[in-house]
């Protein structure tokens, strides 16, 4: 015997197809820019800034009060509107020493492994 009213079926179908489109809207909502930030290095990692190429300052500390300790990883997400291509990456430890990035085109990347050894800085990109 089904005991499933009209509305019920109704209600039910209503409620999947709200998920399905919040779900969908949140994949959308994402910006194209967006990547995995990496820390294959052996230092905590104290500031992340990552800025248009075209840009003249370094905008905020992505980071904020947050340290991104060696082996760990963080996505960084952008503004779905955003359209610059080329960024650049500073980062800093804890004592004030940064290394710096140019011309990552975020649009070709998902990933971004850094690596520090015997006074040398690279990035691994995906």
């Amino acid at each position: 015997m089904n005991t499933t009213t009209p509305n019920t079926r109704v209600l039910r179908v209503f409620a999947v197809s709200t998920a399905l489109f919040l779900a969908v809207a949140q994949l959308f909502a994402a910006g194209k820019q967006d990547f995995t930030l990496v820390n294959a290095t052996d230092v905590e990692i104290h500031e992340v800034y990552v800025s248009p190429h075209e840009s003249k300052d370094w905008e905020e500390d992505i980071l904020g009060r947050d340290t991104l300790p060696a082996g760990a990883e963080v996505h960084i997400t952008f503004d779905r509107t955003e359209t610059a291509a080329l960024w650049d990456l500073k980062v800093v430890d804890k004592d004030g020493n940064s290394i710096e990035w140019e011309k990552f085109d975020l649009l070709k990347i998902s990933k971004l492994t850094l690596h520090y050894k015997d006074g040398r800085a690279w990035a691994d990109v995906e």
